[in-house]
């Protein structure tokens, strides 16, 4: 198993990266893109890095929108563990 890591991401968005899966879609939530230049690539996000929490609440059982609106309420810092 790949070891975890952390990013902290300084608002506001966009982000630079894209999402792909959740809970509806029976896979784990993952990077599927990442914008050229973008922050996510500034802080050494991975295309396939799967987010394990988003803001220290974990990603586990979370479906693709609650995901993707728990990125869209972050306005400041968005903190991700990612493995």
């Amino acid at each position: 198993m790949s070891s975890s890591y952390s990013v902290s991401l300084a608002g506001p968005a966009p982000w630079g990266f894209r999402l792909q899966g959740g809970k509806d879609f029976c896979l784990p939530l993952t990077i599927s893109r990442l914008t050229e230049g973008g922050k996510a690539v500034k802080a050494g996000m991975n295309t396939g890095d799967i987010i394990l929490s988003i803001n220290g609440i974990s990603s586990e059982g979370m479906n693709h929108l609650e995901a993707q609106n728990k990125i869209k309420a972050c306005t400041g810092n968005l903190g991700l563990t990612l493995k």
